[in-house]
């Protein structure tokens, strides 16, 4: 059935305009009708997952239904908070006065998720849209279908369908929901489609979040528990959708002569985890469709590279499944060093020293996370100073995204704007500013006609020099204004008054009517 964009449009600003996502009922309900998703339906979500991803379970779990629950929870937690103006400290200039920030919704807003973590990455942004109190359309991604039509049942089922729409389909309908008005648009994936998603969005002056990847670098120095770093690095390589995931470790550094101790290790876990042969595992996803099982054998395949595999590569075509594969000093220029693997294949560099590690990251583009692990206090300090990352992970892996009090997202090519918790509600709010005054304190000096004594004040008030401003206020003249008084004195004979003193009153020229003069 054609989707009528403009009908759906036009329900949707209908809806915004009538104020009811506005109130903290609707929020509050919405957010509990995501919750009872998770809560009802964890069964049928695993097993689209497992439909389009082969995720192990506790992977769907923990990475999926879990983390939304948890974002789901805190904004039911802290929304009244949230929604609460700012109180804004004000200055002199508008005394008096007091100021707020006020978050307001931006409007309509678009999701267009991701396939690799389908159920998370399309519910999370959608719970920021709704707790900032937005009418939102969500575009699930069509290479997880299965994930992709249950989000479009549940949703239907359990949502306002008035103000919370679900879009299937491909490139064409993608293409038909960027030829629209947004307020905002939220996009996870790429950064080839993420240039397409900006391009469209230039065309209304649409705001754009741009969740995207990188080649997230891992740091590892001597002198650590290498058994405990080598599980947190698979962990977050093979053990998160078989490095099918956006901080996912990308490539690995570490120094000469610390590198086969560190693949010694690596080798001996990977096997406890995944046993002797890791195609059989249970516990591995496989690579999500043909195309992209295409692309990393053809990474594996380059001549530059093929000969670097020291663990691993073993494949299989039918069931899609490539096993976890490490590849030691591989070229720079090679294929798998210039691209986001974002697949089951962990390269390994060298270096003299670790330090040196900070200056072969900064030879790329920014990356979306980046991983250090050490004891050495000044190498987390420098790394921290030197390394421009969407975030950094100081001995573990991926563990950053699950902080609600952290912002996640990227810089540079990794991406633009970020969200989870507190984020999230403001990456889909527009922060009003409001400045409230009574009709009292009025300051004459403001208004035309314009004389150098209002200049005198309004420089004193402005540059913050209270001394000039009860001068000002007094009629005092400065240091110029007597000068030029002086030399006009001389040039005239002081007759009537041979000191060449000006008289002091409280008359027409003395101090209370220049204030008066001055206040008019």
């Amino acid at each position: 059935m054609a989707l009528d964009m403009e009908g759906m449009m036009k329900e949707l600003r209908e809806t915004y305009a009538s104020g009811k996502t506005k109130s903290y009922e609707w929020r509050i309900s919405q957010l509990r009708a995501l919750l009872k998703i998770a809560d009802h339906h964890d069964k049928e979500i695993t097993e689209a997952l497992r439909c389009d991803l082969n995720k192990p379970e506790l992977e769907s779990f923990v990475y999926e239904i879990a983390s939304m629950k948890s974002s789901c929870q805190l904004a039911l937690k802290q929304l009244k908070r949230w929604m609460k103006p700012e109180k804004a400290k004000t200055s002199l200039t508008t005394f008096p006065s007091s100021g707020q920030i006020v978050s307001e919704p931006l409007g309509v807003v678009l999701v267009i998720s991701a396939w690799n973590f389908p159920f998370l990455l399309s519910l999370d942004p959608v719970i920021g849209a709704i707790t900032a109190g937005n009418v939102v359309v969500l575009k699930p991604s069509e290479i997880a279908p299965a994930t992709s039509a249950l989000l479009s049942k549940l949703l239907g089922e359990y949502m306002d369908t008035s103000a919370v729409k679900v879009v299937e389909g491909a490139v064409d309908e993608t293409t038909a929901l960027l030829e629209q008005k947004w307020d905002k648009i939220f996009f996870t994936g790429n950064g080839k489609v993420g240039r397409i998603v900006l391009t469209a969005a230039v065309k209304h002056l649409t705001p754009v979040a741009l969740e995207l990847g990188g080649k997230s670098p891992v740091v590892v120095d001597k002198n650590i528990n290498l058994k405990v770093a080598a599980r947190r690095i698979i962990a977050g390589k093979w053990g998160c959708n078989n490095g099918q995931a956006c901080v996912s470790p990308d490539y690995m550094i570490t120094t000469k002569d610390y590198a086969s101790q560190l693949l010694d290790v690596l080798r001996s876990e990977l096997e406890t985890f995944y046993g002797k042969d890791p195609l059989k595992s249970e516990d591995l996803s496989r690579i999500v469709n043909s195309n992209h099982f295409l692309r990393l054998t053809n990474l594996l395949d380059d001549e530059k590279v093929s000969g670097k595999i020291v663990h691993g590569g073993q494949r299989d075509k039918t069931n899609l499944k490539i096993a976890p594969t490490i590849l030691l000093d591989v070229p720079q220029d090679s294929l798998i060093m210039n691209e986001e693997i974002f697949g089951p294949l962990l390269p390994i560099l060298t270096v003299n020293k670790i330090e040196d590690s900070i200056d072969v990251i900064n030879a790329r583009e920014k990356p979306l996370a980046a991983y250090l692990f050490t004891n050495d206090k000044r190498i987390k300090e420098e790394f921290i100073r030197n390394v421009s990352t969407g975030g950094l992970l100081v001995n573990d892996t991926i563990l950053h995204v699950a902080e609600h009090s952290l912002p996640f997202g990227g810089v540079g090519e990794s991406g633009m704007g970020a969200y989870h918790g507190k984020f999230s509600f403001d990456a889909f709010s527009h922060k009003k500013a409001v400045l409230q005054r009574s009709f009292a304190g009025d300051v004459p000096a403001r208004y035309p006609p314009y004389t150098p004594g209002k200049l005198r004040f309004l420089k004193a008030l402005l540059n913050g020099d209270v001394v000039g401003l009860i001068r000002a206020l007094i009629g005092c003249p400065t240091r110029l204004e007597k000068e030029k008084k002086s030399s006009i004195r001389k040039s005239k004979s002081p007759l009537g008054n041979p000191s060449g003193q000006p008289k002091q009153s409280f008359g027409p020229h003395g101090h209370c009517y220049r204030i008066q003069k001055l206040m008019r």
